[in-house]
């Protein structure tokens, strides 16, 4: 096993510690109206749509791009559930941005520097435009205890998925180091527009229980992350106890 692996599991195994400490101090944090609607939200788009890139594209691929996606989306749909208008198109350029960099970080092992940075700034210049086009993450908004797909939401995710896989062709032809391009975009594209699809139908159940989940679940749900971490965590000493070699 390698021994960066080792690494990122171990420190993903504090993170669920800190964030398990925040939910069993609910009440300290506000209740209902204090962070921790963030904070849940951050947490389950994150965890989701980082495990699906995960399956998909590799373990860096899917913690890089499911923390900066399930951040900045947290932050969109928060502000949608109070009833507020979208964010100002220069912070719907950052978090363009900030989506990109977790693409480039997560694609940078596999294809080169050259290529994730081309693809990060490709990517950062799509969502930006598809941004000033409307389109936007928070567009038909709701939440629901069951799960919903618009048909402007299916096209936009459709899109999503096209200009991935054009992007990654287009990286290719510049960099010119891949021995299968092709299969490669094919592969970004569909697992972009998986997570994408996947996710988009299950935010109305999510953005409802961000609302309305109970304290005792809270509690509950922190008592849950902490033993994942401390799981995690002991990893690296299961290795140890058994000789397992690290490269």
């Amino acid at each position: 096993m390698d021994h960066h692996t080792v690494a990122a599991v171990s420190i993903s195994g504090s993170c669920l510690d800190v964030l398990g400490s925040l939910y069993l101090a609910y009440d300290l944090l506000g209740g209902q109206h204090g962070p921790l609607r963030l904070l849940t939200r951050i947490v389950t788009y994150s965890i989701f749509i980082g495990v699906g890139y995960g399956l998909g594209l590799g373990l860096l691929f899917g913690i890089s791009a499911g923390l900066t996606t399930g951040l900045t989306l947290a932050l969109e749909f928060n502000r949608a559930s109070q009833g507020l208008d979208h964010y100002a198109f220069f912070w719907e350029v950052l978090f363009s941005a900030i989506r990109g960099a977790g693409f480039s970080v997560g694609l940078w092992p596999a294809v080169g520097l050259r290529f994730a940075i081309a693809f990060g700034v490709l990517s950062t210049v799509g969502q930006s435009f598809a941004y000033s086009r409307g389109l936007r993450p928070a567009i038909d908004y709701v939440a629901k205890r069951r799960p919903r797909l618009t048909r402007r939401q299916f096209w936009a995710t459709v899109n999503r998925m096209f200009w991935h896989l054009v992007a990654a062709l287009i990286c290719s032809a510049l960099v010119r180091h891949l021995q299968h391009p092709w299969l490669f975009a094919v592969r970004l594209g569909l697992v972009t527009g998986l997570v994408t699809g996947f996710g988009i139908t299950l935010t109305p159940f999510v953005e409802y229980y961000a609302d309305n989940l109970p304290e005792r679940r809270m509690g509950a749900f922190g008592i849950a992350l902490i033993l994942c971490g401390f799981a995690l965590q002991s990893v690296q000493y299961w290795l140890a106890l058994f000789d397992v070699r690290l490269s």
